[in-house]
This record gives structure tokens, C-alpha cells and sequence, in this order.
């Protein structure tokens, strides 16, 4: 792969670990929570997966011995999904075993729509035995609504993001309004739910109308979060954090940036201009 562009440093942490340790200790200093990602995905043979799940235990196995916020973001198709459901399971128990032994969270990302269904049937399995296990949700998809009413039934924490995938028509809303009103009707329900959930979004609009929500239903600050891209939105993050919300930063780092970073680009044309946005935000 290519050295990090001065472009991509904004929103990869570096290419290796010891980089990247140092960018979420700066975060965690600074007053943020870290979700930590190993970048790579659609994984084609064990040997790969084997290494994305070494990964993930040394990236713990750090966190822990930095005494650093201790919360990762795993992709199922990093650690074999495409390869063998039983094969995944198993590399996804070992992160989860690990984490567990020093008190840390585990959240599964969410891809594209062929594998939700394979994705949430996995977490609400695992959840049985390890409540270190978190899931996304995507609030553009239309089975979301009953996805989050399955996973509320469960107590599985969930990160609602509205989703950057292009997905077509019949699964999918298509129109920003749309998605938005979506997006804030899920988002009420979790905050309802008394349980913690991460609110995944850098759109004010939907931030200023869970923060009125919040007040309104007298849901404490401390029973919820915003969560953000490293590199976006970091005026505003910094502002939540002064107001006393907890803010947490997805923070993704490895030699496989430039796939991360074009399929931001190529998936959906409003990330373009987004991504362009805040490029120079201080």
C-alpha cells in the first residue's frame, strides 16, 4: 500500500499500531471516548482472518497496558464471514474472550446489506455469553425499525449511524430528509430504551434534536453517547464535550487507508463534499 497522503492523515491514524496508539491516547486525554478499528475488510482466506484477529488481540492487549479507553470496532468480514460462519464465530470469540478479561467492548460494524441478517443473527448469538458485544445499525435501511425493536429486546447496545453505503431503492431510503426523520425516530427510541447506545452522526441538525429530546424526557448525559468520524465535525465535538455530553471518535489506522478512504468517496457523492468540508476545520 501507498504511504498516508497528507489528505488521509486527517482521518487514518497511521499505518502502524505504535502511531495509532498515540493518536487514541492524545484523543483520551483531550476528554474524548475511542472506538479502535484495524482497517481491511472482505477477507478471502484463513490466514488473513487469522492476522485481522491477531490484530485485534495486540490492539487490546495495548489499550490495556496503556491503560487507554478499551473499545474496538471489528468488521465480520475482516475475520472470515466470507470464508466460513463457523470459522468467523470462532475468531470473533477469541476478541471477545480477551476483551472480556480486561473489562472491554466489543462492537461489530456494520457493511453492506448482504450481511446484515448474517451480522446481527451472529451478534444476537454471541451475546448469550459475552454482554461485551455491541451492534450498528444503519437508520437508512427500511428493516431497521424492526431490527432495533429485536435488538432492544435483547439489551444489545447499539450504534445508529444513518449508513454510507449505496444500497438500492427497495431496501433502502433514498432521500436525505428521509433518512434524517428515520435517523431521529430510531434515535428516540433507543434513548428511551435505558440502555446505552452510541448516537453515530455529525448532521447538527439531528445532534440539536437529541440534545432538546434528551432534556425534554430528562435522559441523563451520562446514559448515552456521540460518536464521530476521526477528522469531522471537531469544533463541534470539542463543543459536546464542554457541554458535558460524552463524545466517542471512531479512530481506524493500517495499511489499507486508501480502500477506506475511496469507498467513503465512492459509495455515496454527499461524502465527498462532507469529507472536502472539514478538511481544514480546525
Amino acid at each position: 500500500m501507498a504511504p498516508i497522503t497528507y489528505f488521509a492523515k486527517r482521518f487514518i491514524a497511521g499505518e502502524a499500531l505504535p502511531e495509532a496508539l498515540k493518536v487514541i491516547r492524545k484523543l483520551n486525554r483531550i476528554g474524548f471516548f475511542t472506538t479502535f478499528d484495524h482497517l481491511g475488510e472482505s477477507v478471502t482466506n484463513k490466514d488473513q482472518a487469522l492476522n485481522a484477529t491477531d490484530m485485534y488481540l495486540k490492539m487490546l492487549n495495548a489499550l490495556d497496558k496503556m491503560s487507554l479507553d478499551k473499545n474496538i470496532s471489528v468488521k465480520l468480514s475482516q475475520i472470515g464471514i466470507d470464508i466460513d460462519l463457523d470459522f468467523c464465530e470462532e475468531n470473533l470469540r477469541k476478541i471477545l474472550i480477551k476483551a472480556g478479561k480486561i473489562d472491554a467492548f466489543v462492537r461489530i460494524d456494520m457493511e453492506g446489506s448482504d450481511y446484515t441478517t448474517r451480522t446481527l443473527d451472529m451478534i444476537r448469538k454471541l451475546h448469550k455469553d459475552h454482554k461485551n458485544i455491541g451492534a450498528v445499525l444503519q437508520a437508512m435501511l427500511i428493516r431497521t425499525h424492526e431490527d432495533v425493536l429485536n435488538m432492544l429486546d435483547k439489551n444489545i447496545s447499539m450504534r445508529l449511524c444513518k449508513g454510507a453505503y449505496k444500497e438500492p431503492a427497495d431496501i433502502a431510503l433514498q432521500k436525505t430528509n428521509e433518512i434524517r426523520n428515520q435517523y431521529i425516530s430510531l434515535a428516540k427510541s433507543l434513548l428511551l430504551s435505558g440502555i446505552y447506545h452510541g448516537i453515530a452522526t455529525h448532521d447538527e441538525a439531528i445532534i440539536k434534536t437529541i440534545q432538546q429530546f434528551s432534556k425534554e424526557h430528562m435522559i441523563s448525559k451520562d446514559n448515552f453517547e456521540f460518536q464521530m468520524l476521526m477528522g469531522m465535525q471537531r469544533r463541534l465535538a470539542k463543543k459536546l464535550i464542554a457541554e458535558g455530553y460524552r463524545v466517542r471518535i471512531y479512530v481506524p489506522f493500517g495499511s489499507h487507508w486508501l480502500p477506506y478512504m475511496l469507498r467513503r468517496l465512492r459509495e455515496r457523492k454527499e461524502n465527498v463534499w462532507f469529507i472536502v468540508k472539514h478538511l481544514f476545520e480546525r
